[in-house]
């Protein structure tokens, strides 16, 4: 059988599917997500690798479906993406991490089918949306955040989180509290509504200095 590609095409595509993938891949590594430079490298580069696949031995053969193939790695990564996705209480982590690993197998079949313009122009999109949208959606919620508070394992400790924020003029808008027994220890996620005077590291502060509280984390921006 007649080879469409040539091996160095095969090559160029693959090298810039993995190119590309790391380009995005960094923006997460840098933000601190569970899947960062590597996972999307290898996303994009599989995903190029699948598309090639699909079309070198087929292409010009009769009744051959040369999207079936990359029509299953639209299906089958959203297996991964999910497990980059995490449940904390109410809150949910990760879904645009889960995204990114979705689009960016999106970025990998568009190199892999030759589609070169159209997945430069993804993967700068891509990253205005993961970099330069955070700002836009921070200045619009900037106030509503959710805080994770971990204490020990006492009745008196959320009186004195809501006491601590209400003092600083800090609206709680729901509260959830687990009890985690064998440790000793309650979680409380608290959904925040932080008015523009106050510093959100004043709050952190406010709640770290607690007697009885052991760790205080942002479980909602800066970051998604």
């Amino acid at each position: 059988m007649e080879q469409i590609f040539s091996t160095l095409e095969i090559i160029l595509r693959l090298v810039l599917a993995a190119v590309l993938g790391g380009v995005i891949g960094y923006q997460r590594e840098i933000s601190d997500k569970p899947a960062g430079l590597r996972t999307h490298v290898l996303v994009s580069l599989g995903s190029a690798l699948l598309m090639v696949i699909s079309i070198e031995p087929f292409k010009g053969v009769e009744y051959a479906d040369i999207t079936r193939i990359a029509s299953s790695v639209v299906t089958g990564i959203g297996f991964l993406g999910a497990g980059a996705i995490i449940r904390q209480g109410s809150m949910v982590r990760g879904l645009t991490t889960a995204a990114s690993i979705w689009v960016v197998a999106g970025v990998g079949l568009g190199v892999g089918a030759g589609l070169y313009i159209a997945s430069l122009s993804a993967t700068l999109l891509i990253l205005l949306t993961l970099s330069g949208l955070k700002y836009v959606e921070l200045r619009g919620g900037r106030g509503h955040r959710a805080i994770q508070v971990t204490t020990r394992n006492k009745p008196e400790m959320l009186g004195k989180i809501t006491s601590a924020l209400g003092a600083m003029k800090v609206a709680v808008s729901a509260v959830e509290l687990e009890i985690i027994e064998e440790e000793g220890t309650n979680i409380v996620n608290i959904s925040l509504l932080i008015p523009e005077a106050i510093d959100h590291n004043e709050v952190v502060a406010r709640l770290a200095s607690i007697e009885g509280v052991n760790e205080v984390n942002w479980m909602t921006r800066p970051g998604l």
